[in-house]
């Protein structure tokens, strides 16, 4: 398996963890003398497969991108650890930016006056600096990695359980990008 056959399947699992996700939180209580659609229980079990098979495909991304190594010495890996960095800080810009963002609540003249505690403008230009780090090391890690062209190939034998279901799921995704490639 590729690692972008993984990445793709990656997501179809997280996709389908927050399905069982909601499906459990609906069952999970009917009024009395009702019958829940779906057995809360046995959509758990399901989960719980789900993780272990997340888990395993999880490790073995990982894995892959610890062992490519791009032209300039580095792990694929660190490269997308420090991108997370960043779009974590600027998502913290974000955040701050927003709280400074509130209604005026005053009736008169003798009610609290709400004043920013922080350099707005500042901010913004540190958040949209972020962004443009943000967009260069994605390009980066595309042109360096060959974008979802990676011929980074697993061991079938480490792979997850797919399934019927999962494999199917697998198989759909991967036909338009194929097609497109030829």
């Amino acid at each position: 398996m590729k690692l972008a056959e993984a990445l793709l399947l990656r997501a179809d699992m997280k996709k389908k963890l927050a399905s069982l996700r909601e499906r459990i939180t609906s069952n999970a209580v009917v009024q009395e003398n009702e019958k829940p659609h779906e057995e809360p229980l046995e959509l758990m079990k399901q989960a719980t497969g789900v993780l272990e098979e997340l888990e395993l495909l999880s490790l073995r991304v990982n894995s892959a991108n610890l062992q490519t190594v791009l032209p300039d010495g580095r792990s694929l890996a660190k490269l997308l650890a420090h991108r997370d960095k960043l779009a974590q800080q600027h998502s913290l810009l974000q955040a701050a930016i927003e709280g400074t963002k509130k209604e005026p609540d005053r009736y008169s003249m003798k009610e609290i006056k709400w004043v920013a505690t922080v350099d707005v403008a500042k901010l913004q230009k540190q958040s949209d600096d972020l962004s443009k780090r943000l967009r260069e090391l994605n390009m980066q890690i595309q042109e360096r990695t060959g974008g979802w062209r990676s011929n980074r190939e697993f061991r079938a034998s480490a792979g997850p359980r797919l399934g019927a279901e999962g494999s199917k799921i697998y198989r759909a995704r991967l036909i338009a990008p194929r097609a497109a490639q030829k």
